[in-house]
């Protein structure tokens, strides 16, 4: 029960931060949008657009350094702690360094006839490319930071600093719109600096707070478990790597046959999906640590229970977002945007179709990687995961839509839900029917429930605001009913009421105090 206060407390910090965050981030992909225009911020997208895929291969990397942080937390070891981040350090220069050399490489052959970027704007567009390697990079080498920040739980820290960040966009977005210089040039800077500003904050905190963050590569360097970590966050970046290479691959592709301009309906498409499916993956930023302590302190059970409730309520809260979204993702854009670049909504609407699908098995994974057998499931998903490139290309060459891609990636989630099944059966004992029983099924039929309710006002009513808050009261209303009737087993709905009442009976002296000792 302690754990699962900390939880909802630890998830209660991060979703005042998203209540925060995705209202300035939209506005600011608002303002953006208008200034650099659709070309130019189609070539931000296809470009630079690594930026934002460094948020997933930085959580990626991060979760796999804090498994063994919190897994020593589960032990008891301190010392180990202070080992596991000196090691961290060394290991992260290391694949920073070998990042950009491969970087580098690939920037000579996209910018060497495989990317479709008006000759007027291409030195703009090299420029770009090379702010995007400096972000990676420190990116990169503050993942040990960011993995103890999450082994701490410390969810008050990343919720300041995600508002922190969200406001230094906003100003960006600001600035660049008065700006008289070259709009893209200027945002490319600033949007790379801001991930230095958030890393030097990062480390100043970490240092000033926390025992093990203490750099003595001497006293602490442990040969054995350098290699223990380095084959583990070898294997754990292939995986990532390679999802990521294939997530960006996207615009790439799209690139080469549609243009820029169908780049920008794909940047605000990945805009809106990251606002959106950033609500789920909020939960399990405070659910992972738990995850990966129970394995260290010899509690599979847990653990195992922890993943399945875990993947349930983070799909229910994604759900929650995307049902009325989907259905009204129309009348939201001509509200939200003031030109709406061709195949945007289509785009939108498949890409959080994906996310839905990600999201019943995305405790799955930690559970894997907490126990720590990962070779053999991250050469799978490495192997597979370019595989929608090779076959989005094919259907382009044959000319389908530029829609097509996300069908592919659908199709593409689905292969990997069913892997990461299998591998959670082999080295974790996932009981498989219990999970399709209580999780799968649970899911899917909560879906169908609640968005066959909430499309009702499109039979009857015309597009309009008034129909928008019809939806969004009938989702409400849907939803609470078919998550504690259909969703939730009976002993989860009385382990929710439990909690429910323990948090209730913490005061506000206590919650003072709880940020207080956070701070």
């Amino acid at each position: 029960m302690h754990s699962a206060n900390r939880v909802a407390k630890n998830t209660g910090f991060l979703y005042i931060r998203m209540a925060i965050t995705v209202f300035i981030s939209l506005y600011a992909t608002r303002l953006i949008l208008n200034a650099l225009g659709a070309t130019d911020f189609g070539i931000f997208n296809v470009v630079g657009g690594a930026i934002t895929m460094l948020t997933f291969l930085n959580v990626a990397m991060a979760s796999a350094t804090q498994r063994f942080m919190s897994f020593a937390q589960g032990e008891g070891n301190a010392e180990k702690q202070k080992s596991i981040f000196n090691v961290s350090i060394i290991l992260h220069f290391i694949i920073g360094f070998l990042v950009l050399l491969l970087l580098e490489g690939i920037g000579y052959f996209l910018f060497n006839g495989m990317l479709k970027i008006d000759p007027s704007r291409l030195s703009v567009a090299k420029m770009l490319y090379h702010f995007m390697m400096i972000s990676t990079f420190f990116t990169i080498i503050s993942v040990p930071y960011d993995a103890v920040i999450n082994a701490r739980e410390n969810m008050l820290l990343v919720a300041i600093m995600g508002v922190f960040e969200a406001l230094l966009k906003l100003g960006v977005a600001i600035y660049i719109t008065y700006s008289t210089n070259d709009k893209l040039m200027i945002y490319g800077i600033l949007m790379a600096s801001i991930s230095i500003v958030l890393m030097v904050t990062q480390r100043i905190y970490c240092h000033l707070k926390y025992d093990e963050v203490e750099i003595n590569l001497k006293k602490y360097f442990h040969k054995p478990l350098f290699k223990e970590m380095t084959s583990f966050a070898g294997w754990s970046f292939l995986g990532s790597s390679s999802s990521m290479i294939a997530n960006y691959g996207q615009g790439i592709v799209i690139n080469m046959f549609f243009g820029t301009v169908v780049n920008a309906a794909q940047g605000i498409a990945m805009q809106v999906g990251g606002q959106v499916s950033a609500f789920a993956g909020t939960m399990l930023k405070a659910l992972n640590p738990i995850i990966s302590k129970s394995e260290g302190a010899g509690n599979r059970t847990l653990m195992l229970n922890a993943a399945m409730m875990g993947s349930k309520i983070s799909f229910f809260l994604l759900m929650f977002f995307v049902v009325p979204v989907l259905i009204e993702m129309p009348f939201i854009f001509k509200i939200w945007l003031k030109e709406i670049p061709t195949y945007t909504i289509i785009f939108c609407q498949l890409y959080l179709i994906r996310h839905l699908i990600d999201q019943m098995f995305v405790t799955l994974s930690t559970t894997i990687s907490a126990v720590g057998n990962i070779k053999i499931p991250q050469i799978s998903f490495s192997l597979i995961n370019i595989v929608p490139l090779i076959i989005s290309f094919i259907l382009f060459k044959l000319g389908q839509p530029p829609y097509m891609i996300y069908i592919v990636f659908i199709i593409y989630s689905i292969i990997v839900a069913s892997l990461t099944i299998y591998f959670a059966k082999i080295y974790c004992e996932l009981p498989v029917p219990s999970f399709i029983k209580n999780v799968v099924l649970r899911c899917l039929v909560s879906l169908l429930f609640v968005f066959l309710l909430s499309s009702i006002p499109l039979v009857f009513m015309d597009e309009g605001i008034i129909r928008l808050i019809i939806v969004l009261f009938t989702n409400l209303s849907s939803f609470s009913i078919s998550i504690w009737f259909i969703g939730l087993s009976t002993n989860e709905r009385s382990k929710l009421k439990q909690i429910i009442q323990s948090l209730l009976k913490t005061n506000q002296k206590q919650f003072s105090q709880q940020i207080l000792k956070t701070l």
